[in-house]
């Protein structure tokens, strides 16, 4: 793809950032995902709209994305967006697959703005029982045979 098409669809991305401000469904943030040329899936920080904290830009354009594609992959398809990922977007696009992933405003500029995920970050290198939420196990025992049920089941679709 051509950077003109990149340019076109960053732009896309950058506008529905505005629009989800304007509108003020959440902060300064969008995204689209693109295949083969074509917009399948977009969407702007809807936060507060939504009472959702997972309604990122990334998290929205993905769902639609996968909803319009019937997969829960984005195989052969690009995410531009017009922040740096989320830890919880950057999870989400790993797990979706997609080949790339254009941005337009970095981390540190978020951060700027008072959108600061450094202490995620932060906490994902610390011990569970050291991260500012506290984490507690409960059950492990009542719950492995539930996972060995997956590990042994012969229709699995694996993903």
């Amino acid at each position: 793809m051509e950077n003109k098409q990149h340019r076109k669809f960053m732009a896309r991305a950058i506008q529905l950032a505005e629009k989800g401000m304007e509108k003020g469904c959440g902060g300064p943030f969008g995204a689209v995902v693109v295949k083969d040329g074509e917009m399948i899936g977009e969407g702007y920080n809807s936060v507060i709209s939504l009472s959702d904290p997972t309604a990122h830009a990334e998290i929205l354009a993905i769902r639609e994305a996968c909803r319009n594609l019937s997969s829960f992959q984005l195989e052969q398809c690009t995410i531009y967006s017009s922040c740096e990922p989320c830890p919880m977007c950057l999870g989400a696009i790993y797990w979706a697959r997609p080949e790339k992933v254009f941005y337009a405003c970095t981390r540190k500029d978020a951060a700027e703005i008072e959108f600061d995920d450094q202490f995620i970050y932060e906490e994902l290198e610390k011990d569970m029982n050291q991260r500012q939420i506290q984490f507690e196990g409960l059950m492990r025992e009542e719950a492995l045979p539930i996972f060995k049920k997956w590990k042994e089941k012969p229709d699995k679709n694996q993903y």
